[in-house]
C-alpha cells in the first residue's frame, strides 16, 4: 500500500481517530525486556539486559536470515516482540520515506508503508534523510525521518498520525542532514531538531502528535539523540545533550530539572548506567545524579576516554569508548582511568553494542567484530564481512544481532 499525504497549510495535521493509549514509562502490557525500542535500546544505553546463554560464533552460518531494503538508511531497527521495524528513503531526493516491518523469526515482509516528505530532504552524501532511528512504546511505532517528518502507525501498520514539523517551523533544518532519534516516555514522543536557525526541542502527545511541550535550543548543528535518566522511584527524566550541555526533564512538562553547562560533543550521545550519566564533554565526564532525581556531581573527567563518532557504552564497572583511529579504549567507571586499548578494523560510524560481556561493532565497510570485553586487554574473539556499507548501529533481541546496510537487513544469530 502506498500512501501520498501532501499538506499544505502551516500547522496542518493529519489524524486517524482509534488506537491504544500510550504505554507507561519503560514498560507496558505488550513490552518485555528483550524488546529493543529505541537508538541504542533500553534507556538508550545500548547494552541488552538479557543473558548470553553461549559465546558468539560469526561465519555465513551466523546469518540466519537477511532481507533486502528498497533503499539507504542510518537507522536501526527497532524490534517489538517478533517483528522488526526498519526506516528507509529512496528516490533522486530521498523525499520517499518508508517504513517497514520484517517477522523476525523468518525476515519476511510483513508490510510495508510509504510517503511524500513535506519537509528538506537536502543532507550530505555520506547520511541519509532515514537517519533518525524510530522509536516504539510496544503498541505503536514512530518513524522520524530527516525531512522532520513523524509518522505513528500501530504494530499492523495502520497510520494513526502524521506530523511535518518542517511546515509548522520551516527554518528547522542544516545542510548535512539531521539525526536525531526519537525517546518515548510517559506518554510523550520527543524529539530533538537542533540545527543553527530554528532549533528546539519538542514532547508530542502519543495519541495526537499535538505538542505538548516546545523549548528553544542552542542554535548550533546538533545530531545527539535523547536519554533516559533515572529520578527516583520508577521515573525518569529525559536527557538531551546539545554544544551547551546536558538538560534534564520532565517528560510529560518539559520542565527543566537540572542542566550540566559545560559543553558537551554534538555527534556521540551519552550513556546511562545506574545513577550516573557518562556525557561526551572535555572528553568524557561522568555525572552522578542527585537524590530524587536532583542536579548531578561531577565524579570524574577523562581526556583519555574522548569518543569520536560512536557513543559510549558501559558495561558493569567498565566504560567504552571508540577513537577516530578505531582504537577502543576501555576505562573504569569509579575513577574514569584507562584499563586497556584495543585497535580494531575501522573506520566506525555506528555505536557499539552490549550482549552479555560482549560488544559488537560495525565498521563503515560492514565489518562485524565481536570483542570479549573480561579478556585482560580485550580481545576480538570473532569477525563477520557482511560486505556493504554499514553506517547503522546494530540492534539485539532474543539473543540476536540485527544488523542493517545500505541495502539489506541481517538477523546475525548462534542458533
Amino acid at each position: 500500500m502506498r500512501e501520498k499525504l501532501e499538506i499544505g497549510n502551516r500547522n496542518r495535521m493529519i489524524r486517524l481517530a482509534g488506537g491504544l493509549l500510550l504505554s507507561g514509562a519503560i514498560c507496558g502490557k505488550s513490552l518485555c525486556w528483550a524488546d529493543w525500542l529505541q537508538f541504542r535500546g533500553p534507556f538508550g544505553s545500548g547494552v541488552s539486559s538479557e543473558a548470553l546463554g553461549s559465546a558468539p560464533r560469526l561465519g555465513s552460518k551466523s546469518i540466519a536470515w537477511s532481507s533486502g531494503l528498497p533503499g539507504r538508511g542510518l537507522s536501526s531497527p527497532v524490534i517489538v516482540g517478533d517483528r522488526v521495524f526498519v526506516t528507509c528513503s529512496s528516490g533522486p531526493k530521498q523525499d520517499r520515506l518508508h517504513v517497514i516491518c520484517f517477522g523476525a523469526k523468518d525476515g519476511a515482509r510483513r508490510w510495508e508503508r510509504q510517503f511524500l516528505a513535506t519537509g528538506r530532504t537536502m543532507c550530505h552524501e555520506k547520511t541519509s534523510v532515514a537517519a533518525p532511528s524510530p522509536a516504539s512504546d510496544g503498541e505503536r511505532i514512530y518513524a522520524f525521518f530527516s525531512s522532520n517528518d513523524i509518522f505513528c502507525l500501530d504494530l499492523d501498520g495502520n497510520l494513526i498520525w502524521l506530523r511535518g514539523l518542517g511546515r509548522d517551523y520551516p527554518n528547522a533544518s542544516n545542510s548535512l542532514g539531521m539525526s536525531s532519534s526519537l525517546a518515548v516516555l510517559e506518554g510523550v514522543v520527543v524529539a530533538q531538531v537542533e540545527n543553527d536557525s530554528e532549533s528546539f526541542s519538542v514532547g508530542l502527545d502519543g495519541m495526537t502528535g499535538v505538542n505538548r511541550w516546545k523549548m528553544d535550543r542552542p542554535k548550533k548543528a546538533n545530531w545527539t539523540s535523547p536519554v533516559l535518566i533515572p529520578s527516583g522511584a520508577g521515573k525518569y527524566l529525559v536527557g538531551l545533550q546539545s554544544s551547551a550541555g546536558m538538560t534534564a526533564l520532565e517528560p510529560g512538562t518539559g520542565k527543566e530539572a537540572w542542566s550540566y553547562t559545560e559543553g558537551a560533543a554534538t555527534i556521540p550521545s551519552s550513556a546511562v548506567s545506574g545513577r550516573v550519566v557518562y556525557v561526551p564533554s572535555n572528553g568524557l565526564t561522568a555525572l552522578e545524579i542527585g537524590p530524587s532525581g536532583g542536579p548531578p556531581k561531577q565524579l570524574w573527567r577523562s581526556s583519555q576516554l574522548r569518543p569520536s563518532t560512536p557513543s559510549p557504552v558501559v558495561l558493569g564497572d567498565k566504560v567504552f569508548t571508540l577513537n577516530d583511529a578505531g582504537v577502543l579504549s576501555c576505562g573504569e567507571t569509579a575513577t574514569g582511568s584507562r584499563v586497556w586499548q584495543l585497535r580494531l578494523k575501522g573506520p566506525f560510524s555506528a555505536s557499539p553494542v552490549a550482549l552479555g560481556h560482549f560488544l559488537y561493532l560495525v565498521n563503515e565497510t560492514g565489518l562485524l567484530q565481536v570483542v570479549d570485553t573480561t579478556r585482560p586487554e580485550g580481545e576480538v574473539v570473532g569477525e563477520l564481512d557482511l560486505k556493504q556499507t554499514i553506517l547503522s548501529t546494530p540492534s539485539i533481541s532474543g539473543g540476536a544481532v540485527f544488523v542493517r546496510g545500505d541495502g539489506t537487513l541481517w538477523k546475525i544469530s548462534n542458533s
